[in-house]
């Protein structure tokens, strides 16, 4: 009974709660659409409202942020990669710095040795004989010479192969003092009294100059060495010749001073053509740094090939690199040792070597004949051969 009671009770509230629920609608519908018929018809430029209290009045809007800056880039750029650190090379000169130097001097002055990835510390020697035997102990990684003396320094056994040429031509004559006679002879030549400063002029010029029939008479002078003071040794009277002077100045320098002198060609007392000024490496390491030395001879290619197309421009190159080379001698030496540079290098004429290794042989100068490959190589050519 009381559970009939109850639940008759529910079903009286539901229907109360429902009925009052209906009122309160109709009664907005009522606001709503006595709204719509007070205004006029709504079109795209009406203004449209918000029911009060679904958005915030002007008193309550939130404050303004300040706009946010675009970055200029996404990201902050890395620092700038520090370019690879350059290899160290070490060259030491056949003698004092001088415009025979040329491509050496322009390829360190217009970076084209650190365009290779290399930098090259230049070493004057205080003895020109040294060079050679540092580069054969490793002491330094290249040496400047001439053709002649590294034919003999390598039938002594020194580890030491031509990788370049600078010069194509020898630099070195017979100095004679006095006028040159009308018909320059073997037997004139063999008369007088030599000096001379290097290797070569005394075991390779002396045997040449001086044969055996005129060594063997009793007032015969022998050749002295003239410790690279070939002018003063001339301009002296000590001795009658230099063997192996570098006729582009020693002859204007004695001139200077009243000496005459007449020069006498290599080629004129039958000595073969040889290139005159000649870049050398250790052989023991040849293969290993082929591929460096490829890089340092396309740099002096870079190099010669710019002297020859810029004569005026490069001779104002070495005297402001080494002003001690603004001299008048230099100077108009400077024109014939344009004709003389080696534009390629690194090429090998492989004929010249076999030819003066034969000429040494036959001398007596040496008792056997080296291979060319043993003498002189072009680094180019080794990595081709290592890359097949």
């Amino acid at each position: 009974m009381l559970n009939a009671f109850l639940r008759a009770r529910s079903l009286v509230s539901l229907t109360l709660f429902v009925f009052l629920l209906f009122l309160i609608s109709a009664s907005y519908a009522d606001d709503d659409s006595e709204t719509v018929s007070n205004n006029e018809p709504l079109v795209l430029e009406s203004d449209v409202k918000l029911p009060t209290g679904l958005w915030p009045t002007v008193e309550h809007e939130l404050p303004e942020e300040a706009p946010e800056e675009a970055p200029s880039m996404a990201l902050t750029p890395p620092p700038p990669l520090d370019p690879p650190p350059l290899k160290q090379l070490s060259l030491m000169l056949d003698w004092y710095i001088s415009p025979q130097h040329a491509a050496l001097i322009v390829a360190k002055q217009r970076g084209l040795f650190a365009a290779q990835g290399l930098e090259l510390d230049v070493l004057t020697p205080a003895d020109p004989s040294i060079a050679i035997k540092l580069l054969a102990a490793g002491e330094v990684d290249l040496a400047l010479t001439r053709q002649p003396l590294l034919h003999l320094h390598a039938h002594d056994g020194a580890s030491v192969t031509r990788i370049g040429t600078l010069v194509e031509t020898p630099l070195n004559a017979v100095i004679v003092a006095g006028n040159a006679p009308p018909n320059d002879t073997p037997h004139q030549l063999a008369d007088l009294h030599y000096g001379f400063s290097t290797r070569e002029g005394r075991d390779v010029l002396i045997e040449q100059l001086l044969p055996n029939s005129v060594r063997q008479i009793d007032d015969f002078t022998p050749p002295e060495s003239v410790h690279f003071d070939a002018a003063s040794a001339l301009r002296e009277g000590r001795v009658d010749a230099i063997a192996d002077g570098f006729f582009h100045t020693l002859p204007q320098q004695l001139a200077a001073d009243g000496v005459i002198t007449h020069t006498v060609r290599y080629h004129d007392i039958d000595m073969p053509r040889h290139d005159g000024l000649i870049l050398l490496a250790n052989s023991d390491a040849m293969s290993r740094r082929a591929a460096t030395w490829s890089r340092v001879l396309i740099a002096l290619e870079e190099a010669s090939n710019w002297i020859i197309e810029n004569p005026e421009a490069a001779w104002s190159l070495l005297i402001s690199a080494h002003p001690i080379l603004d001299n008048s001698v230099n100077e108009r030496a400077w024109g014939d040792l344009l004709r003389r540079i080696a534009i390629s290098p690194a090429a090998l004429d492989a004929r010249r070597y076999a030819a003066f290794e034969s000429y040494l042989r036959e001398s007596g100068i040496t008792e056997t004949v080296l291979p060319v490959s043993r003498l002189a190589v072009n680094p180019h050519t080794l990595i081709d051969k290592s890359r097949e």
